[in-house]
């Protein structure tokens, strides 16, 4: 049995992520993309789900699906082309025993669902997924607000590969694109109501932006940090 150097523990927050074999891409279209945020909110969940019976036979928005008790609280989400971003805690109502961990539970569900829709929709076989998904244990205040700014700045790489070496070199582009940006949470926290706000639970995480003006000044301030260097 293999081990993690980072243990998932109940009350702590961890950033984690993966990405495509070889780099490969996840998403290749909207419906793809649109796939997987349905399955950030069903996946989390103590209970098993068939998508296709339980969503798609009965007729129902994937959001308005009933889950049972959640597995972990999600403070922020990312997609990009071949890799994806998440910000999570174990919720202290989550208990799967000792010998399953909640976050690893529902990574498991999340990407084997995912590569099990991915490989029957393109005809293809084999791992998705690069190895285990990767995790960072954020243990302190400094770090956890850099997170949310990170994993929410991440879609500027889109337009702009080097933007974080080099610059913004147009701010209001930035600003414009991250809003019409639809796959993260940064349209959650800018106050938008949609479906997807249901895929965040932030009554486990610290609320560093007590508003929308509070999350605008922090993204704001790094924009114009890279665009000063």
């Amino acid at each position: 049995m293999s081990y993690r150097k980072v243990p998932f523990v109940k009350g702590e927050f961890y950033h984690i992520y993966s990405r495509g074999n070889s780099k490969q891409k996840i998403f290749l279209d909207d419906y793809d993309r649109a796939r997987f945020t349905h399955l950030l909110y069903l996946c989390n969940s103590i209970s098993s789900i068939n998508y296709r019976d339980d969503v798609v036979r009965a007729g129902i928005n994937p959001f308005d699906y009933k889950r049972d008790s959640v597995l972990v609280s999600m403070g922020a989400w990312v997609l990009m082309d071949n890799h994806f971003h998440l910000y999570l805690a174990i919720t202290p109502r989550s208990d799967l025993g000792e010998e399953k961990n909640a976050i690893t539970e529902f990574i498991r569900k999340l990407l084997t669902s995912y590569a099990q829709y991915f490989n029957t929709k393109y005809k293809r076989t084999g791992g998705l997924f690069e190895g285990k998904f990767k995790a960072t244990h954020i243990n302190n205040d400094p770090q956890a607000k850099y997170n949310f700014s990170y994993i929410h700045l991440n879609p500027i790489k889109l337009i702009d590969s080097k933007w974080r070496a080099n610059g913004i070199k147009d701010l209001k582009k930035a600003i414009k694109f991250l809003e019409n940006y639809k796959w993260s949470s940064y349209l959650d926290y800018k106050g938008v109501i949609r479906p997807e706000n249901k895929i965040l639970d932030r009554e486990n995480f610290l609320d560093y932006f007590q508003n929308i003006k509070d999350f605008d000044s922090e993204i704001m301030e790094w924009l114009k940090f890279g665009e000063e260097e």
